[in-house]
C-alpha cells in the first residue's frame, strides 16, 4: 500500500507530518507513506524544509491520497502545471482526503461536487465560493472521500485511511500509540465518534 501526503509550498506542519506520524504506526513491509511534492523540495509556512519523497504523478497512482493544507494553496489551485497532473486523482481506485485548505484543491477538482466538506475556518469562504457546503465538524467521508477541518483534525484523516486499509485494530493500535498518557482511551473514543458514521458497514457473517 501506498499512502502519499501532497505537500506544497508554505505547507502545515501539523497537517502533514502528523498524518505521516500516525500513519508509519503501520509496520508492514507494503505498507509506504510518503510525502509528495511538486518539487524536490518545499519550506514550510514556518521554515521547515523537507525533500520530496514521491513525485504527484506518483501521488496519482497511490492506493490513498492526503491532500495536505498551507497558506499558498490558493496559488496551488491557480497553477496549471499542478492541477493538470492532480486530475489523475480518482476515487473510483484511491482513498482520496484533504485537510483543511486541501479541500479547496478537491472542490476545484470537481471531487467534492454534492459532496459537503470540513475544513478550516480561514479556507471555509474559499471552499463555499467554489460550490461545496462546508459542514461545522471535524471529520466527514462519502464513499472514498474524506475532509478534515482543523490542524488537530489530521489525526481523524489518518485513522480513516488505516481503518479502511488496515482495518479498524490497525487504526486503534496506532491511535493508542500516538493519544496522551492518561487520555488515551479519551481520544480513541472522541475519534472513532466522528469516524465511525463514515466507515462501510461491516460485512454480515454468513453461517
Amino acid at each position: 500500500m501506498h499512502i502519499a501526503i501532497l505537500t506544497f509550498e508554505g505547507y502545515n506542519e501539523l497537517d502533514s507530518l502528523i498524518a505521516l506520524g500516525v500513519l508509519n504506526r503501520i509496520k508492514t513491509d507494503d505498507w509506504r507513506v510518503t510525502i509528495a511534492t511538486p518539487g524536490p523540495k518545499v519550506t514550510s509556512r514556518n521554515g521547515v524544509v523537507i525533500e520530496q519523497m514521491s513525485t504527484l504523478e506518483e501521488a496519482c497512482a497511490a492506493d490513498a491520497v492526503i491532500v495536505g493544507s498551507g497558506i499558498a494553496t490558493r496559488e496551488v489551485v491557480e497553477d496549471p502545471a499542478i492541477m493538470n497532473i492532480l486530475r489523475g486523482l480518482d476515487p473510483s481506485r484511491q482513498l482520496i482526503a484533504a485537510q483543511c485548505s486541501g479541500a479547496l484543491v478537491l472542490a476545484r477538482l470537481g471531487l467534492l461536487d454534492d459532496i459537503p466538506a470540513c475544513t478550516d475556518l480561514t479556507t471555509k469562504p474559499w471552499v463555499v465560493a467554489a460550490g461545496v457546503e462546508v459542514l461545522n465538524q471535524p471529520f466527514y467521508a462519502e464513499t472514498n472521500i474524506a475532509t478534515a477541518g482543523g490542524c488537530l483534525a489530521s489525526h481523524y484523516l489518518a485513522t480513516w485511511i488505516i481503518a479502511r486499509l488496515a482495518g479498524n485494530d490497525a487504526a486503534e493500535s496506532a491511535l493508542h500509540y500516538v493519544a496522551p498518557v492518561g487520555e488515551k482511551e479519551e481520544y480513541i473514543e472522541r475519534a472513532w465518534r466522528n469516524i465511525t458514521p463514515y466507515l462501510p458497514a461491516p460485512a454480515p457473517v454468513l453461517v
